[in-house]
């Protein structure tokens, strides 16, 4: 990893939103060369300040898929109560596809906790992109295939159809 990243890691992980936001918006502008960043980048999307979400929203949608040494941190993210960190975590974790297979089961808790339904939709897309490795999910995907939220039971039903065919 470069000291140029390395820097920004350590800016996004301090208190101060201006280190955030520059760092944040330094390495959005780096595209898939920010993938190092990914973890810090999440988490910072915990700031209370608007602009650094903002900024590691861009930045984490042009990463592409985490490294496998990655995993178990985005895993441990994913148990966040902060929505917009989970809900990224998550994300990563459906690119990662059966290379995630470690964090099924952390997935299937977000799939089955409702309190944030943004992420419980994002970990039914996260499963169904793990495929066959996440056949432990399919009597929750069953059940959510017939939620009363259609968008939940759409992405359900869609995921179940994907981890059964591979």
């Amino acid at each position: 990893m470069s000291e140029k990243i390395q820097n920004y890691i350590a800016d996004l992980n301090q208190s101060d939103p201006a280190r955030q936001l520059a760092a944040a918006e330094s390495l959005a502008s780096l595209a898939e060369e920010a993938k190092p960043a990914m973890v810090a980048l999440i988490g910072a999307c915990s700031s209370q300040d608007e602009d650094v979400r903002n900024w590691c929203t861009a930045a984490l949608e042009s990463v592409g898929p985490p490294e496998l040494h990655q995993i178990e941190d985005l895993t441990l993210l994913a148990n966040s109560a902060n929505a917009d960190v989970a809900y990224w975590a998550v994300t990563m974790l459906g690119r990662a596809h059966d290379q995630a297979a470690p964090a099924v089961s952390v997935l299937i808790e977000r799939l089955t906790d409702s309190s944030a339904p943004q992420v419980q939709r994002r970990a039914a897309w996260a499963l169904g992109k793990l495929g066959r490795s996440a056949n432990a999910a399919i009597l929750a995907l069953r059940t959510l295939a017939e939620s009363s939220d259609s968008a939940l039971a759409h992405q359900a039903q869609e995921s179940l159809d994907q981890v059964q065919a591979s």
